[in-house]
């Protein structure tokens, strides 16, 4: 009896549903750069930091996007990115449209 190997055949459901969990992810790095952002950084922790810099280097790019157009707007002596809502929101309507389209 020969060993036929199985192969598992990949379909447009799960390509759509790939795509799909990567754009829930990046809306959660996003998220997390948020909270992220609210926390004071006391001593220095390079655990923490490496953390921190990965969340950064990896929404920074996308970020900066929005940026270049929409400046922080002053709030006193502190001031209100708005790039993330911005990017959150431009990329929930982009999920929906390119899975929705690869999903057919």
């Amino acid at each position: 009896m020969s060993a036929v190997p199985l192969l598992a055949a990949i379909g447009r459901a799960d390509i759509a549903a790939y795509v799909d969990t990567l754009f829930t992810v990046y809306v959660a790095l996003i998220i997390v750069r948020i909270v992220l952002s609210w926390i004071p950084r006391m001593p220095y922790n390079p655990a923490l930091r490496t953390v921190i810099g990965f969340v950064e280097d990896v929404t920074s790019p996308y970020l900066n996007l929005f940026r270049r157009f929409i400046p922080p707007i002053r709030i006193g002596p502190a001031a209100l990115d708005l790039s993330p809502v911005i990017g959150i929101f431009l990329l929930i309507i982009l999920q929906g449209v390119i899975v929705g389209l690869i999903g057919g």
